[in-house]
């Protein structure tokens, strides 16, 4: 008897109380974490536990995570580089830098409208949109 592990349903759960941000900024990932932390406050940090390991063409690929918990809040931020080495952890979005994962309660639309306009003034960055879910084909490639 073959177990199959069900992908879309853990993405679905996993994207439940979730929204993704897309970034165009072509800067160092370490460089634009500190520009985040110092501009919104936050104090993202790079967590190697949740990193993402691919395998494509017999390599493997790691995309770092910086993670943000909001004290006192049950919010959480996860912030992936969307690319390692000519390879992508979306690949139907190649255009984009950095993908901004947001988890949690009270995750309204004007916070996440806030988030982005203080995204937009950062050096260095070009575009920051919301990307919804129909949009995003590979999801599972997010999951940690």
């Amino acid at each position: 008897m073959k177990l199959k592990l069900d992908v879309a349903e853990m993405a679905e759960e996993f994207f439940e109380d979730a929204h993704l941000l897309g970034i165009v900024a072509p800067i160092k990932d370490y460089q634009f974490c500190w520009q985040l932390n110092q501009r919104l406050r936050f104090r993202f940090r790079i967590n190697n536990d949740i990193e993402i390991q691919m395998n494509k063409k017999n390599r493997n690929y790691y995309f770092p995570i910086y993670e943000y918990s909001e004290p006192n809040q049950f919010r959480a931020h996860y912030l992936y580089k969307n690319q390692h080495d000519g390879e992508y952890l979306l690949p139907e979005f190649r255009h984009l830098d950095f993908l901004w994962l947001i988890k949690g309660d009270n995750l309204d639309g004007s916070l996440i409208e806030e988030i982005i306009q203080s995204i937009k003034i950062i050096n260095g960055v070009q575009l920051v949109l919301e990307l919804t879910n129909e949009k995003i084909k590979n999801k599972e490639h997010l999951i940690f």
